[in-house]
């Protein structure tokens, strides 16, 4: 590594500066001379210097170059740390990373009920097919959510305003979301950002998001302007007329739960019980519905208009999203950003990450019927692009990068091309191509969206731009 190499010529230079430096300062002479033993310059001491003088300009350069060693140091671990941690899941010998180790798979029609019976029409489609998919998405994979055995009580509470927010270019607001019953209490704190000087209620963009709404990463950026301390640019979002919505996605479930005794799950348990049943939800659906419960407040929100959210989310939280919008037909639009498996990506191709290695590391992102059809995806009765089609008819895209395999990019095209079969039922305009697209190009004049760009796994600048024209054309531009 290039860092290893810095640190060793850093190293180097020092300890022979030293040897060097205190020979000269042990002969006590005085001497004119370049003293460049620590590669910081050359610079003169005179003759009439002090050896005090002399000794303490060397120690001062010398510090400077320990200073900087330790520093290099620490990025190169840093580095080292993250490269572990980020590589590890590829060092697995049954991991499928290339197209020409896929296997051959057949998917599920989504346009044949359970009966056999062909889907033709758009009310076969919501009253028979429709039901269907979500019930064994529910039951099977997701979770389904139980109802309270004790009344729920929610009730929302605006705990902080600042009408100046960013220079004055929007409104926050803090908003509490409690959830009350004789089995205890949770809350969520979701966070409101619209455009001051907006003319009447904007559509806006709800974010499942990793960041917690209570520390300073929605704060603006003291370096950037138009961002938040967290990368969101935020600014932009303003500029384009849109709200946005911040859900923490850790606030009712942990990140990777695995005891479900506190958070929002316990409020939910019936007499004797203390564990989620193997059909009921684990952390994803958790998080959906922590997001329904977010477009509840926005509906009596008078600065958002609740009729044109559009709903997203990033890896884990993109899985979160697609669910979420499956769920509640309220949200006008779904951008899933590098989901993955299950999320925007097929099942059956079995590349990057798998239902398998999903319940490995995170056993109860899923409900513990997923466990069933670990590395027998073939035998699942839906797939992801029959997920991707229940949010039909709402506009829906899908974002991926080159660079994340994980997330296999091509298979969440190719879910989203033939879910685009569910849109042109409904008269609404799908992928029409098998063949991805070019890799930085965006299909964004249709129902269904979708981009690849060059860079791994996160949501670059490439991807706002793109998700904001795809959200301005549907949610503000179409009448």
């Amino acid at each position: 590594m290039q860092w290893i190499a810095e640190l060793s010529d850093l190293f180097e230079g020092a300890v022979s500066g030293c040897a060097r430096e205190g020979r000269r300062a042990a002969e006590c002479t005085p001497y004119r001379q370049p003293v460049d033993a620590v590669g910081l310059g050359s610079f003169f001491l005179d003759h009439e210097d002090s050896l005090a003088n002399d000794c303490a300009v060397i120690r001062a350069v010398l510090l400077r170059r320990i200073v900087a060693c330790l520093a290099l140091l620490t990025v190169g671990l840093g580095a080292i740390s993250r490269g572990w941690s980020e590589e590890a899941k590829y060092h697995d010998k049954d991991l499928i990373l290339g197209e020409a180790r896929v296997p051959a798979y057949d998917l599920p029609p989504i346009l044949v009920t359970s009966e056999g019976k062909p889907v033709t029409t758009a009310d076969e489609w919501f009253q028979v097919r429709r039901p269907q998919i979500m019930a064994l998405f529910g039951n099977l994979i997701y979770g389904v959510v139980p109802a309270p055995e004790s009344p729920l009580r929610t009730t929302f509470e605006v705990v902080r305003t600042n009408s100046a927010f960013m220079e004055g270019q929007a409104t926050r607001k803090d908003v509490r979301i409690r959830f009350e019953n004789a089995k205890g209490t949770a809350e969520m704190t979701i966070l409101v950002f619209t455009p001051n000087g907006a003319k009447g209620r904007v559509p806006a963009l709800l974010q499942h998001s990793f960041s917690n709404t209570k520390d300073n990463g929605h704060d603006p950026s003291p370096d950037r302007p138009g961002f938040l301390r967290n990368g969101t640019p935020l600014g932009e979002i303003l500029r384009r007329g849109f709200g946005y919505v911040v859900v923490p996605q850790g606030d009712l479930v942990r990140h990777n739960e695995v005891e479900f005794q506190n958070g929002i799950h316990p409020l939910f348990y019936r007499t004797g019980q203390s564990f989620p049943k193997a059909n009921e939800w684990g952390v994803i659906s958790a998080i959906a519905w922590g997001g329904s419960r977010a477009m509840d407040y926005l509906e009596a929100d008078r600065d958002i208009d609740a009729r044109r959210v559009a709903i997203m989310g990033h890896s884990k939280c993109g899985k979160a999203a697609l669910w979420t919008a499956a769920l509640d037909q309220r949200f006008a639009l779904v951008i899933s950003a590098q989901s993955g498996h299950p999320g925007a990506a097929l099942s059956r191709r079995k590349f990057g990450e798998t239902l398998e290695k999903m319940v490995t590391r995170f056993p109860y992102w899923l409900c513990r019927n997923a466990w069933k059809f670990a590395e027998r995806e073939d035998d699942l009765p839906v797939d992801q692009h029959m997920l991707l089609a229940c949010i039909a008819p709402r506009p829906l895209y899908v974002m991926s990068g080159v660079d994340d395999t994980w997330a296999d990019a091509r298979g969440e095209y190719l879910s989203a091309y033939h879910a685009s079969e569910v849109y042109r039922l409904l008269g609404r305009k799908g992928l029409e191509s098998e063949v991805s697209p070019p890799v930085g190009e965006a299909i964004l004049r249709s129902d269904v969206g979708y981009h690849n760009r060059l860079g791994g796994h996160s949501i670059e600048p490439f991807d706002w731009q793109q998700l904001l024209d795809f959200a301005g054309y549907h949610l503000k531009s179409r009448p």
